[in-house]
């Protein structure tokens, strides 16, 4: 991304209501790991997930890879992990290294190869390891937004769930997420923001309207919780578990 959308994000992902929804998804995603789990954070950004995995899971060992380097040195600060600079197409770790690697929206890069990425994600997880990937969802709602954090793609459920299986991943659940707000997320921007030349959605929003967002966030995740699947949705969770061999 540019550094001014990384400027954005370490500014605005520790409040953000979009930010807090994501990382409350993929925390719960990673509920069932042992303490002292190994987990990468694979295209940590500036850091914000790893920060609050950190004070979620204090006996975990964390680590993030990110390719900018003053995003990773960021990161590094923020979270206090160990953060190495490098691709998700090439990762610089050892095979079976982690028991779990995360990927919030980052193979949906322009310049990440997916099927290379996750060849990469499957190699560094140890045999029934976990993948969480959390992805923008439908290729119609491709925007401005995309534009601006280099966006190449945007995922359906069932494809995501194809690109696993390809990969030697066994899907476990794929899941969208900001559901409830869509129409909103619909108009914002394919009509106030359609313009190519308009800003992404990363930004700091009014008090007020923040609360309101996450309010109807934590919502959407209770009926999550509860069974509910959504048919669409801004963004796609997709847990996958890695298979002893490739298909």
């Amino acid at each position: 991304m540019d550094n001014a959308e990384y400027a954005l994000m370490d500014a605005v992902e520790d409040r953000m209501w979009w930010y807090r929804a994501m990382h409350g998804h993929a925390l719960e995603a990673l509920a069932a790991l042992p303490a002292g789990a190994r987990v990468l954070d694979a295209g940590c950004g500036t850091g914000g997930f790893l920060a609050r995995l950190r004070a979620a899971r204090p006996q975990a060992e964390l680590y993030g890879l990110e390719y900018e380097p003053r995003a990773a040195a960021r990161a590094a600060a923020k979270a206090r992990v160990r953060v190495a600079g490098g691709t998700v197409n090439a990762l610089p770790f050892a095979d079976g290294a982690f028991d779990a690697v995360t990927s919030l929206d980052v193979i949906c890069h322009a310049g990440v190869e997916p099927d290379q990425a996750l060849a990469e994600f499957r190699r560094v997880l140890r045999p029934g390891g976990l993948l969480v990937l959390n992805l923008p969802g439908h290729e119609w709602l491709k925007s401005a937004h995309d534009l601006r954090v280099h966006n190449a793609r945007r995922f359906e459920r069932a494809g995501a769930a194809s690109l696993l299986r390809a990969a030697g991943f066994a899907p476990r659940d794929q899941r969208h997420w900001n559901s409830l707000l869509l129409p909103l997320m619909v108009v914002q921007r394919k009509i106030l923001a359609r313009d190519d030349e308009a800003a992404s959605d990363v930004t700091p929003y009014p008090p007020w309207l923040d609360a309101s967002l996450f309010t109807i966030c934590r919502l959407e995740a209770a009926l999550l919780r509860a069974g509910l699947r959504f048919p669409a949705g801004g963004s796609l969770l997709a847990t996958a578990i890695r298979s002893e061999s490739r298909p």
